[in-house]
């Protein structure tokens, strides 16, 4: 396959730049920019496609050698100075083009782990908690992260690299509201545990089985929907001086305690 080569910046090079910033294009253009070796490893080994191979000119390693000979992607040569404008740091040696997935609920039946719970995130406002809520649902045995309502973009380089590439471990969706998750559950035979320093402690609630657990915004919790929607609502028992916990760290303990619950 041949490579292009790009020196100066151009209207194909402008595009790949706005995916770091530009929401829009990249779900225009279903396409998201993933930086670092980790997160574009995963991206190949769990099968996402890979559209282009960004590589700065002069750079290699035995990884970067065996991705470029391998790729059925389109191979671009960037010079170091575009690369380094695009992977957010001098030296990176490649970046990745990848195609953004359909949003439909009937993919949370594609999933390799079609037992584990199903981690809604509603509202969520920082990328960056999505991406560490992506790691911890990966790591306790999710099968689907699905973000709802109005909210920050799972695509976002900021969640992405959170992540540190357990996002493509996942079935990752975005839906407007608790009403196709909550139909998907019904027809299942899922359950749906929301979280709030109201609820039940969470040890003594059944996560066992086909489970849903929401996690709600950062500041304002659950959404009315979704309260309606739970058939039962957690607690975490908590004795120091907190307040609260980070919204991604309470959902990391929940998934934790289904794990556990699962043996």
């Amino acid at each position: 396959m041949t490579e292009l080569r790009i020196t100066r910046e151009n209207a194909r090079f402008q595009q790949w730049e706005a995916l770091l910033t530009n929401r829009s294009k990249r779900h225009r253009n279903r396409e998201f920019l993933v930086q670092g070796v980790r997160p574009i490893t995963r991206v190949v080994e769990e099968g996402w496609p890979v559209r282009a191979l960004l590589r700065a000119d002069g750079a290699a390693s035995s990884w970067s050698d065996e991705l470029w000979a391998s790729t059925r992607a389109e191979r671009v040569v960037l010079s170091p100075a575009l690369h380094a404008r695009l992977s957010g740091k001098e030296g990176a040696e490649l970046v990745a083009v990848v195609e953004m997935p359909e949003d439909g609920v009937a993919r949370l039946g594609d999933s390799r782990r079609e037992h584990g719970p199903v981690v809604v995130f509603d509202r969520p406002t920082s990328p960056g908690n999505i991406g560490t809520l992506a790691r911890s649902a990966d790591a306790f045995g999710a099968s689907a992260l699905v973000v709802t309502g109005h909210a920050a973009d799972p695509y976002d380089p900021q969640a992405v690299r959170a992540s540190t590439g357990s996002l493509f471990a996942l079935t990752i969706l975005r839906v407007p509201g608790p009403g196709p998750v909550v139909e998907h559950a019904h027809a299942h035979g899922y359950r749906i545990v929301g979280t709030d320093e109201q609820g039940s402690p969470l040890a003594e609630v059944d996560l066992g089985g086909r489970v849903v657990l929401v996690v709600g915004n950062e500041t304002a919790g659950l959404s009315s929907g979704w309260r309606a929607a739970c058939d039962d609502i957690v607690s975490i028992p908590m004795v120091g001086t907190a307040s609260s916990l980070n919204v991604a760290v309470a959902g990391s303990i929940v998934l934790h305690e289904a794990l556990r619950q699962r043996g």
